[in-house]
């Protein structure tokens, strides 16, 4: 039996992060790192034409079938493989350069993208053709994404990698806030084609600006030899450490329930509000503003503990109850906005607590569970809520969406309490009582 499968990698030791909140100067302070610069612009435009191909799938996936459900079927497709094979991509990222795999990644993405884009333009596409294609994406998003994770360490260092982390959720709401309104436009004016072929050339962009990084100013993280029962290794140093764990039970619940929103909104869309391809576009551009002001905001943000991400997943299911039960398209509108701005805080807090508190030679394995659970879990979620929406609502669907998250994050609030991690309190603001979960964690 090798070393690697008895002997765990030591405590991650402190890292030099800032602990308090940083000046207005250094909101954005990872951009001062030329090869985050170069990255962070191409990915804008990479999450951008992403975000295009998804909302254009997922509806032309809804016009050939007719059927919410079949959208859910998609989400299936596409997440399914992370959740099969999620922590064998973890493995990987930890044995190989993540630039060098990135490149291959996004080069694959490229290839795909335009074949959806020739079927389509073409006129031959079918459900079956973007179900297809959506699970070899997937397939490639098992490696691509933990790798992703891992190399904003490698440009940035562990200094500026919270900000980092602030930094991409921004960039990659500002793409959902731009590619939905680009796509939805797209979709009226040409059909759903030209964006899979936008996202086709985004890609390749990626491969080139991933080229022109300069090595010598990346922070190297040493490759992990081979060895037996690294898997495994990667999942007992996460079960053994609360600040990992918990996010990661967190957000499993609220992907599963929660992160299915293009399957719910679709079902308003179409079925509630009648608005079309336009209005669709300007649901998910609604979330992707609200999510874009909360990575903003939790650039400010000085410390993450267990509390911030247990009180974030509460109020964000709380805030889906209640955008379910609105009747009106207006307002509707609005509490989306509030929706993306909640949900945003605290996934940028669980990506950072988890990263900051996983060693750096297991955090490839680390992250890959964290990205199974967050990508995982939607393959399960789709086709469970298009079934939901299907037979009870869209009103129905978006209050289960909320509703279970929430219940979730009230559970582990009460088993943390006991721990006597966490407690509830009740402060005074502005003449009214305000209730918030307080502990040292």
């Amino acid at each position: 039996m090798s070393a690697s499968s008895t002997t765990l990698p030591p405590p991650t030791e402190p890292l030099p992060i800032q602990a308090t909140r940083p000046p207005w100067r250094h909101t954005l302070i990872a951009l001062s790192v030329p090869n985050f610069r170069l990255f962070t612009a191409t990915n804008l435009v990479a999450m951008t034409a992403g975000w295009m191909q998804r909302i254009a799938q997922d509806w032309l996936v809804l016009q050939l079938t007719g059927s919410v459900a079949q959208v859910g079927i998609t989400v299936a497709c596409q997440f399914a493989p992370m959740l099969l094979f999620g922590l064998l991509g973890g493995v990987l990222v930890d044995r190989f350069s993540k630039r060098a795999l990135m490149m291959i990644t996004q080069g694959s993405f490229a290839v795909l993208s335009a074949l959806l884009a020739v079927l389509t333009l073409s006129g031959v596409v079918q459900a079956w053709h973007i179900w297809a294609i959506a699970f070899v994406v997937g397939m490639v998003t098992v490696i691509d994404n933990p790798a992703r994770q891992v190399f904003v360490t490698e440009i940035v260092g562990h200094e500026h990698l919270r900000n980092a982390i602030s930094v991409n959720s921004s960039v990659f709401q500002l793409g959902g806030m731009i590619g939905p309104a680009l796509s939805g436009a797209l979709l009226v004016a040409v059909g759903a084609g030209w964006s899979f072929g936008v996202n086709a050339i985004a890609c390749v962009a990626v491969v080139v600006t991933l080229g022109f990084l300069k090595v010598s100013e990346l922070h190297r993280t040493p490759p992990a030899p081979r060895g037996k029962g690294q898997l495994v290794e990667g999942l007992r140093y996460a079960v053994r450490k609360p600040t990992i764990i918990v996010p990661v039970i967190l957000v499993a619940f609220f992907s599963v329930f929660a992160l299915t929103m293009p399957v719910l909104l679709s079902a308003f869309a179409s079925e509630v509000y009648d608005v079309g391809a336009g209005g669709y576009g300007v649901f998910n551009s609604a979330v992707a503003i609200g999510a874009l002001a909360g990575a903003l905001l939790s650039t400010r943000r000085a410390t993450v503990r267990l509390r911030t991400i247990v009180g974030g997943v509460f109020w964000t299911g709380i805030l889906l109850v209640v955008s379910g039960s609105i009747p009106v398209i207006a307002p509707f509108t609005v509490a989306l906005v509030a929706v993306g701005m909640s949900q945003l805080l605290f996934q940028t807090a669980s990506n950072s607590l988890v990263q900051l508190s996983s060693n750096v030679a297991i955090r490839g394995r680390v992250m890959s569970l964290y990205v199974l659970v967050l990508l995982g879990g939607q393959a399960i979620g789709g086709p469970l809520m298009g079934q939901v929406v299907d037979h009870f609502g869209a009103h129905v669907g978006m209050v289960v969406a909320g509703g279970v998250p929430a219940a979730a994050a009230a559970v582990v609030g009460l088993v943390l309490a006991r721990r006597g991690g966490l407690h509830l309190a009740v402060r005074m603001r502005h003449h009214m009582p305000v209730p918030s979960i307080v502990g040292h964690r």
